[in-house]
């Protein structure tokens, strides 16, 4: 492609001469003979800092924010390299997000759940779905694994041009707070957009809870298509007065748009009725929970806001059985009630307990948790705090520790859990594998066994490098040890 025709829409300054581009990169050890190299500010590395890497691999040219004097190619020079590195994919690929129907999901809590039953309803309706999120990416039956929640602005407009390739017809992602604020979804144009809610995450990235709010707020700025917002969560209506066209909201306890009522909770499912202007219809979940009331209600909206009929709405999402990590059930021959859930913020977790503490009539809720190292650390007494309101007895563990002192993590969560509680039951075991260990060998099949924080993840994190970690296969292990 001409470097004329890859710049499009952007402002830059070109020093040297115009040539042929035949490929994109952002790391300079991938970059092979005639691409472009897009130097990126990261967090603990500058690309600006490899260009000669990148020239010897064969760049045939840098985009960089400032003029390289060590560097003879012709150079780019852009006020914002990440924002640059997303319009010039979009020019690379010949566009592919304008020959397809985008719908955004982002929020605190939800978004993963959310795109695997809007993904269900379109299918019900007749339409090729792609899927890009924390799991997974899927173009119609591949499947290709994620590294994160939202993909680099090149990586996810090579994605949708393979799906463009494949006739999808519309595309259901998860967009993070940190893609928004890294220009990752720049030169993208988004049919919908759902918002989820927003609690205390990633404090660690944004310096306040408003700061995180305002990335989240990008999703609908400039938003022209429609606008769904949970019309029970606080900052849900701080944002509905941001958007500028067709918002819809959802709810149970707010007037709203779509509400459920009538709300029928059990292991196997919830139901309630669906109330809007279109009438009252009758929803029987197979995925249980009171945050899956809210979550098929927004998957719902946005669907009807992209001319679903709600007969297919219904299909789709009674069509769901479960969404891998998310209080997903682990089948056991021990007839034991184990639940593995992804829940690692305050508010998710005592989602989850919550919704436990409802399911258990006669038994104890067994607690297994820890939180991520080198992440926000002012949620970790927070989430403790929450341990020790909503379980009857508390495993504190290691999640991933990343460069921290796994110790150390657990005794921050500890500090939250005996001030909140001077007298609950709990102990610290550090290494994972031993606290599911244990919670196996104290439940009864009155109980219910909760290991949050990792849901889907098959590693584990350390200061050296992942390892193979998965918190299904390790509950499984615990029982034919304890049978054996």
């Amino acid at each position: 492609m001409d470097l004329q025709q890859l710049l499009q829409g952007l402002d830059y300054e070109l020093r040297g001469t115009s040539l042929e581009i035949s490929g994109l990169s952002y790391d300079s050890r991938q970059v092979v003979p005639g691409d472009l190299f897009v130097a990126i500010r990261g967090f603990q590395v500058d690309g600006h800092d490899f260009i000669q890497q990148a020239q010897a691999n064969g760049a045939v040219a840098i985009m960089v924010e400032h003029p390289m004097s060590t560097c003879d190619l012709p150079q780019i020079i852009v006020s914002n390299t990440r924002f640059a590195l997303g319009v010039a994919s979009a020019n690379f690929y010949q566009h592919p997000g304008d020959k397809l129907k985008i719908l955004g999901i982002t929020g605190t809590n939800g978004k993963t759940t959310s795109t695997y039953l809007v993904k269900s309803i379109l299918e019900q309706a007749g339409y090729k779905v792609g899927l890009i999120g924390t799991i997974q990416i899927l173009i119609g039956d591949e499947s290709i694994e994620s590294s994160r929640t939202t993909p680099e602005s090149l990586d996810l407009q090579r994605i949708l041009a393979r799906m463009v390739e494949a006739k999808v017809d519309f595309v259901v992602m998860e967009v993070s707070s940190h893609a928004l604020e890294l220009e990752r979804t720049a030169g993208l144009s988004f049919a919908g957009a759902l918002f989820t809610n927003l609690s205390q995450d990633h404090l660690d990235f944004h310096s306040n809870i408003e700061e995180y709010f305002q990335a989240k707020a990008k999703l609908f700025r400039t938003l022209r298509g429609s606008a769904v917002i949970n019309g029970d969560d606080e900052w849900g209506l701080k944002l509905k007065g941001l958007c500028q066209d067709s918002v819809l909201s959802y709810g149970v306890d707010n007037i709203v748009d779509f509400q459920a009522r009538k709300i029928q909770l059990e292991k196997a499912g919830v139901s309630y009725i669906l109330d809007s202007e279109i009438g009252q219809i009758p929803i029987n979940l197979r995925l249980t929970g009171y945050f899956n009331v809210y979550n098929s209600l927004g998957a719902a909206t946005l669907c009807w806001s992209q001319g679903v009929s709600i007969e297919d709405i219904k299909a789709g999402l009674e069509a769901v059985t479960g969404v891998p990590g998310r209080f997903q059930r682990i089948d056991n021959a021990a007839g034991l009630n184990i639940i593995v859930d992804y829940a690692h913020t305050p508010d998710g977790l005592e989602n989850i307990l919550q919704t436990a503490r409802e399911l258990t009539t006669s038994g104890r809720i067994i607690l297994v948790f820890g939180a991520g190292g080198d992440r926000d650390r002012s949620k970790r007494p927070l989430m403790g705090a929450v341990a020790a309101r909503f379980a009857d007895y508390i495993i504190i563990t290691s999640d991933n520790p990343r460069s921290e002192n796994p110790m150390d993590i657990c005794s921050n969560i500890e500090t939250g859990l005996v001030t909140t509680n001077p007298l609950a039951h709990y102990e610290v075991v550090v290494n994972r594998q031993e606290a599911i260990r244990k919670a196996v060998g104290l439940a009864t099949p009155a109980d219910l066994v909760i290991i949050a924080g990792k849901g889907h993840e098959t590693y584990q994190e350390f200061a050296t490098g992942r390892v193979h970690f998965d918190d299904g296969e390790e509950v499984v292990a615990a029982i034919k040890e304890l049978k054996d």
